[in-house]
């Protein structure tokens, strides 16, 4: 009988190796650098084997640099810090430039407002301008940095030669959950753009979204495109993926609380798609739920909600072998990026445990979250 309550997020130890192993593999071959970008997957109790496989790790802001810092480096202590922010703020960019071996810039305002004091605090810091393409193939709007009217990076229109003089690297990222031929059609409108600025930098970001460890990626496609682009203009090239660092490895575990009638059956379970899997809604995207199949594709179909106020906390309908009972587990599947990364304590309700299966098939319940840890947000 497992003792470890649920909600909880059981990371697979085994799972997450195999997809670092595929990264390492990708590094090995094309010369990359590749960074865990903490956006997608913070899980720091397992930085000491991701630091074994990955280069350092990308930051949004000082926390996630001080997490990279403080957790990943003492496993790797060469390891690399790049921060990004669309904004940065007087109170924080000094402590940023002390912590980060990279700073990405947002805008050319924003470099040239920080810049001095960036380097007068690091001399050795590397100074990057994020540029937009203008091309993306993003499945949806809300995940597309390179929209119309975008927040996220500098177009053409807006970007200065006298930069150069200033930065090592230019930054893109225009990708979300998507295969090689998706970056090789953003790649050719950033060199139509950007590519004659490439001389004398020392390095290129392609940014994140790349889903490398996702069954069918083409990773020898992805292994030419960066040898041939590393070759073509002599810059390093690195890689931040969130997303292909956790792909498939673990889910989330609840619980059923109650199973009643409203026009279908319906099940209330001790998770919720608005505070513990917000993807769902966001995204929005049908998770998995182990052993179930599509609405009335089994005997026995139920909608799956959370236990919140909000009436649209729904995770779908679900059709099951068996019915559902109070007591029952319900496993929701790959649910281990972009979910506690971004979890909230809505209506109160408890934060899932952070649970690891280790090689060994043991459970070790890493931290388990309780009323303090709601209470601490507030005031």
């Amino acid at each position: 009988m497992n003792p470890i309550k649920t909600p909880c997020y059981v990371c697979e130890e085994a799972l997450l190796e195999r997809n670092l192993k595929t990264l390492e593999y990708v590094q090995q071959q094309s010369g990359a650098k590749i960074i865990l970008a903490l956006k997608g997957f913070a899980m720091w109790s397992t930085f000491e084997l991701v630091a074994k496989y990955l280069k350092g790790c990308t930051a949004s802001g000082l926390y996630e640099a001080k997490l990279a810092r403080e957790e990943f480096c003492k496993y790797n202590p060469d390891a690399e810090v790049h921060t990004y922010s669309p904004a940065y703020k007087d109170d924080e960019i000094e402590e940023i430039a002390k912590i980060s071996d990279h700073i990405v810039f947002n805008s050319p305002k924003q470099l040239e407002r920080y810049i001095w004091k960036v380097k007068e605090i690091n001399k050795n810091i590397h100074v990057s301008l994020r540029v937009n393409p203008e091309v993306s193939s993003s499945p949806v709007d809300i995940y597309n940095p390179c929209g119309l009217y975008s927040r996220l990076g500098t177009t053409l229109q807006n970007f200065d030669e006298k930069l150069l003089e200033k930065i090592d690297g230019l930054n893109f990222h225009a990708l979300c959950e998507q295969n090689v031929d998706a970056l090789e059609q953003v790649l050719a409108a950033f060199e139509d753009k950007f590519g004659r600025y490439l001389k004398n930098l020392q390095y290129v970001n392609f940014g994140g979204g790349h889903h490398i460890t996702k069954k069918g990626y083409d990773i020898e496609k992805l292994i030419w495109i960066i040898k041939g682009f590393r070759k073509k203009y002599d810059v390093d090239v690195y890689l931040e993926p969130g997303e292909a660092v956790g792909w498939e490895t673990g889910y989330l575990q609840s619980t059923v609380l109650d199973v009643f009638q409203n026009g279908m059956n319906i099940a209330i379970l001790d998770t919720s798609a608005e505070a513990h899997m917000p993807d769902t809604l966001a995204m929005p995207y049908r998770a998995e739920v182990r052993g179930a199949g599509l609405a009335d594709e089994k005997k026995y179909t139920y909608r799956l909600g959370g236990n919140t106020c909000l009436a649209g906390d729904i995770m779908g309908d679900y059709s099951f072998d068996s019915p559902l009972h109070v007591g029952d587990t319900v496993i929701f599947e790959d649910q281990i990026h972009y979910t506690f990364v971004k979890n909230t304590t809505f209506n109160g309700v408890k934060l899932p445990s952070l649970v690891i299966k280790r090689k060994n098939g043991t459970m070790e319940l890493i931290k388990e979250f309780g009323y303090e840890d709601y209470k601490r947000r507030l005031s």
